[in-house]
């Protein structure tokens, strides 16, 4: 198993060597880093332990009472990185654009859009695909249509969808239309 997520100690060195010796049980990685260090952190799956109060860090696990119950800064830790996931699945790149799938929000620089949760399901199931969807593929996979019925429900919903972003986002090719389906401009 490849443990990709990372641990942050920082001003705590009492606090890394009681962890450290802990590390084989439990299912993330352990790192202290000093003071220059802290400000470049690259990595993805990170929470942040500082013992330095004005420490305003992303994804830190703050120290409330002391003195510290290991089990309970390790369970805190682990929901840390369960928000983490969470919130990394549920944020989408799409394009140029994210998406907050939660929120139903797409969003471009400073401009954002409010979805419709049918209009979410259109655009992660075309970003999904490499190839072009088409028309009876999104009618029984988004709208769970089993028959060939001849309809437009599919058409409507992504016509108007692409009105709202080009309105918003001055953005007129989102979605492409195929002579087999429809796709995301890359």
């Amino acid at each position: 198993m490849t443990i990709n997520q990372f641990l942050i100690i920082h001003k705590l060195p009492t606090l890394f060597s009681i962890l450290n010796e802990l590390k084989s049980n439990l299912n993330f990685k352990i790192e202290y880093l000093d003071d220059e260090e802290i400000t470049n952190i690259s990595k993805k799956n990170v929470v942040v332990i500082s013992g330095d109060k004005k420490s305003n860090l992303q994804n830190q696990v703050k120290i409330e009472e002391y003195p510290i119950n290991i089990q309970k800064l390790i369970e805190n830790i682990n929901i840390q990185f369960l928000k983490n996931k969470f919130n990394q699945q549920n944020n989408v790149k799409v394009g140029k654009y994210h998406i907050n799938l939660n929120s139903r929000i797409m969003n471009l620089e400073s401009k954002s859009l409010q979805l419709t949760e049918k209009e979410v399901k259109i655009i992660s199931f075309l970003n999904d695909s490499d190839s072009p969807i088409s028309i009876n593929k999104l009618q029984s996979e988004v709208w769970g249509y089993k028959s060939k019925l001849e309809t437009h429900t599919v058409e409507t919903h992504v016509y108007r969808l692409r009105k709202k972003i080009e309105k918003k986002f001055k953005d007129n090719s989102f979605i492409v239309s195929l002579k087999n389906g429809y796709k995301i401009k890359d």
